[in-house]
Order: structure tokens, then sequence, then C-alpha cells
């Protein structure tokens, strides 16, 4: 009896933004130990090119290239050099965000507000629109929305957060119907709390931690690479029938 191959991401490029740390490290690591060559992609190029070396090392393939989701013309020049580069990509993992408002929700200003959706609506739709247009062309592809439970049911003191991920679980639906005939699939990945410098005001606030646990059957915070194994199952052929979805990896958060 053979193992199967439905995990392989051999000869796949893969993009990951966010991954400088946490999630989308995680997610870029176990991409690349499956045979993708990764796009490590944040904000700053100097913690991308640390991962990128890190799974090179490691005796992977990856590339750092940075990219402020929320900026448009950054989002035009990393898919323009994608494209130069690598002439195709065939899975996105859109992992980047910002939460700069913790606190009462009429406390919310503008600059907070609009940074909000412009990284983690706007960003996100357009990673999209400009990875679909690259795997559109080459027999289609997977596109992995992290969002988050925050998504289904709100977060405490987390108002605009809570409002953007609902809309990107909505958005991951209409790009998997939209997308579908042309080979495109798109998912939802909704982690619950995890262990990592963006959840940092909810892990080290103990009373938020306390009530959390009340809700968490597994009594546990996730780790980032506790995550990942979701993303590998929508990003590879063990999902070729999977679009639309949302997994949650909560620890039973939401059941």
């Amino acid at each position: 009896m053979t193992k199967t191959t439905l995990f392989d991401l051999d000869g796949k490029i893969a993009f990951v933004s966010g991954a400088s740390r946490g999630i989308g490290e995680a997610i870029a690591r176990l991409l690349a130990r499956q045979g993708a060559h990764v796009i490590v992609s944040s904000r700053k190029l100097e913690g991308c090119q640390a991962v990128a070396d890190a799974i090179v090392a490691d005796g992977g393939k990856a590339t750092a290239m940075a990219c402020h989701i929320g900026e448009m013309t950054q989002i035009e020049a990393v898919f323009a050099a994608v494209a130069e580069q690598f002439g195709r990509l065939d899975i996105l993992v859109n992992n980047a965000a910002t939460n700069p408002q913790f606190g009462h929700v009429l406390d919310t200003d503008l600059a907070a507000f609009q940074k909000t959706l412009d990284v983690n609506i706007r960003g996100y739709f357009f990673m999209s629109v400009a990875a679909g247009k690259l795997m559109r062309g080459h027999g289609g592809g997977s596109i992995i929305n992290v969002a988050s439970i925050n998504g289904v049911t709100l977060g405490h003191f987390q108002g605009v957060y809570s409002i953007t991920k609902a809309a990107v679980i909505n958005m991951t639906k209409v790009f998997a119907k939209e997308c579908a005939p042309l080979g495109i699939r798109c998912n939802a990945l909704l982690p619950g709390i995890t262990d990592t410098r963006f959840a940092s005001a909810l892990v080290n606030n103990e009373a938020i931690l306390k009530t959390a646990m009340v809700q968490i059957p597994l009594k546990r915070v996730a780790q980032p690479e506790e995550m990942a194994g979701a993303v590998l199952y929508l990003a590879s052929d063990a999902s070729s029938y999977t679009t639309g979805t949302a997994i949650n990896v909560d620890g039973g958060f939401l059941a």
C-alpha cells in the first residue's frame, strides 16, 4: 500500500501574506515542506527574508517579497513581480490582517476604522482578484482566506475587526461561486484564539482569557502550527471538491 499524494504540493507556487511570523509563518513553512515554492510576504522585507532563508535552510523553496496589502500600489507591484518571476500562481493565502482598535465601539475613530477596512476587506479582495487573474490562465488554483471566529460571533471590544472578518467569510463565498468555472476554489479558515503577537491583547489579558476558556472545550489556546494543517488541506488536491466553505479551527469554541 502506497502513501497518499493528495497533500503533495510539488511544483506549486504559493503566496502567503503576513508570513513573517505567527500563523502566516507556520502556514508558509508547512506548504514548503509539502513541496510548494512559497512566496513569503509581509510589510517588511527583512522579516520575510528571515522566514524564507529558514525554509531554504530546511531544504525547501522560498522567495521573500514585501507587500503591504493595505496599499493598492504595493499589491499591483508584487503581483507584477510574481508574474514576471514565476509566470503563474497556484495558491494564495490571505493571512495579513490588522486590528488597531481594541475598545468600545463608540470610541472607534475614522483612522482605525479605515485602516481595518483597507487591509482586511479591500486588501483581501484585490489580492484575490490579482491572484485569480494569474490562476485562470493556468488551470485554476486555490484561494484561502484567513478569517476568524469573530466573523461568526463578535469579539469583545473588537467591533470593526469582527465586522471585517464577517465580510471576509461572505467574500469567500462570492469568489467561490463566481470563480468555480475557472477552476479556482476559495475557502476560509476561522482560527480561534491563537498564541501570536497579533492576539497578545487577548492571550495576555487574564480576565478575557479566563472567560474564553469557559467557551473552549479543549481548554487552551492554539499554537500557530495548529492552523497550518487546515490550510494545507484547502491548498491541496485533498480538497478538490471543497469550495465556498469556512473551516473552524477553534478548539470547539463555536460548537
